[in-house]
């Protein structure tokens, strides 16, 4: 999960196929669809498309059959950007509002963050003109990060907004917020958010 994180879909890849490879060989069903669905997403990554989508939605039906796919939030959230890339935007936003519907019941927030934050960049995929309710919707994802000192999360959520408020004719807000929360990283800046949150800054400081 870790690389998923960083996005690194040719670590996720290697680890993947060997814990199918250690899974199916010595009959490891609650770890098989982790590797199924985590292999998916890297091929999914790499622009195979069709078979990592088929992949993960195996790994999402192996958690199901084990009664558990409601609590593996980071996978859901997977998939509906995925789905999402493909233009399926509705089901996406059915799946996150699902999901979110399921952390108020719960209580489990350990993805509420991502999961406003996906929320928000798939109503900006389906309408441009959806800006007043993504923008509400990262601005409650950047709020949970900052409640629970989840710096990776309000990364996330700050660079989608600073996305948005450029795009709506509101860069210094956008640049003093997002300068905030880089600065506060000293390592990692090989990592694909970062490196996103530098070029967005960059241009916003032109």
């Amino acid at each position: 999960m870790l690389p998923c994180y960083r996005r690194e879909p040719e670590i996720v890849r290697a680890h993947a196929e060997e814990a199918i490879a250690l899974s199916e060989e010595n009959g490891f069903a609650q770890w098989l669809p982790w590797g199924r669905f985590h292999h998916g997403w890297a091929l999914f990554e790499f622009g195979q498309v069709t078979e990592g989508l088929a992949k993960m939605e195996a790994g999402i039906a192996g958690f199901q059959r084990l009664g558990g796919v409601s609590r593996q939030q980071h996978l859901i959230a997977l998939r509906a950007e995925a789905i999402a890339r493909i233009g399926r935007v509705d089901e996406a936003l059915t799946i996150l509002n699902e999901t979110l519907a399921h952390i108020g019941r719960s209580g489990d927030k350990a993805e509420h963050a991502e999961m406003l934050r996906l929320k928000g960049e798939v109503l900006l995929m389906g309408d441009r003109s959806a800006t007043p309710e993504a923008e509400k919707c990262f601005r409650e994802a950047l709020e949970v990060a900052l409640a629970q000192e989840a710096k990776w999360w309000e990364l996330r959520a700050t660079v989608s907004l600073a996305r948005l408020l450029r795009d709506t004719n509101r860069r210094d807000e956008a640049r003093t917020m997002l300068a905030e929360v880089y600065s506060w990283f000293t390592e990692g800046f090989d990592l694909p958010d970062l490196k996103d949150a530098k070029a967005l800054l960059g241009e916003l400081s032109a």
